[in-house]
């Protein structure tokens, strides 16, 4: 025999994320970025974080990258506009790149039209002028034509890059792969140069983030990694001012 079934009562709150709400587009492939961002945001109380993962080829070309800009609208319905965000990013560099930033940001506001938008380039341009920088040594994992588009791009936006190199690779799986070690060597390669005043960590599968504290002390310079810029532009976005420690120069620096 069934017994009966008690109504219970309840309240509401504003639910998780009460002081911010983001959304994050990551990529198919990406498996470094929300690792990261965990790090970044732990800290962080009553603030929310929600991903939806886009299609994308594992194959970093400039024609894949743009394709993705057909499953944009789609994956951003993935993160429900209900939720409120404050804040919805687009977390590939390159992507943006390719796209173009004013492209992805309309892509994603046909969706979210009350939430600020940004990705890792616009992110890091905003981080750039934040910490003052006008000349910039840019390490990639690309290959040479999408590495080319990129430094294309910072020099449009008033940007000198005064160095470029690359580790030369188009699989996004191998570049997750890429060790520490060898970022910071490359960082420390590039970044001594005296023609440059910081240096551009780009691409969110990278894993940056760790040695960043390491990288500034080595060279006395700023920097800036795709997924620390992001974080960073995101949480100032939503009106964070605060930041993680140990985190690199950036994260004391105010939205300017």
């Amino acid at each position: 025999m069934t017994g009966a079934v008690e109504t219970l009562q309840f309240r509401t709150d504003e639910g998780l994320g009460a002081r911010a709400r983001l959304g994050l587009i990551v990529l198919q492939t990406d498996q470094t970025i929300e690792h990261e961002f965990a790090q970044m945001l732990g800290p962080e109380k009553d603030v929310a974080l929600y991903a939806a993962r886009i299609p994308n080829a594992m194959e970093v070309s400039p024609g894949t990258l743009r394709q993705m800009a057909i499953d944009l609208p789609n994956t951003a319905a993935l993160l429900p506009e209900p939720f409120g965000f404050d804040v919805v990013g687009y977390a590939c560099t390159s992507g943006a790149t390719m796209i173009g930033e004013e492209r992805v940001d309309s892509l994603i506001r046909g969706v979210h039209p009350q939430a600020k938008t940004t990705n890792p380039i616009s992110a890091t341009k905003a981080a750039m002028a934040a910490l003052g920088l006008k000349r910039i040594a840019l390490v990639t994992p690309y290959p040479v034509d999408v590495t080319l588009e990129m430094q294309t791009n910072l020099q449009n936006a008033g940007y000198e890059t005064t160095a470029v190199a690359t580790f030369g690779q188009s699989d996004d799986f191998t570049v997750a792969r890429i060790t520490g070690d060898s970022i910071l060597q490359a960082v420390r390669q590039i970044g001594a140069r005296d023609d440059c005043e910081g240096v551009f960590v780009s691409c969110t599968s990278l894993r940056a983030l760790q040695i960043i504290p390491q990288a500034e002390a080595a060279i006395g310079k700023p920097v800036i990694s795709s997924n620390q810029a992001l974080a960073w532009h995101m949480m100032r976005l939503s009106g964070l001012e605060a930041g993680p420690q140990n985190a690199g120069r950036l994260f004391a620096a105010p939205l300017t």
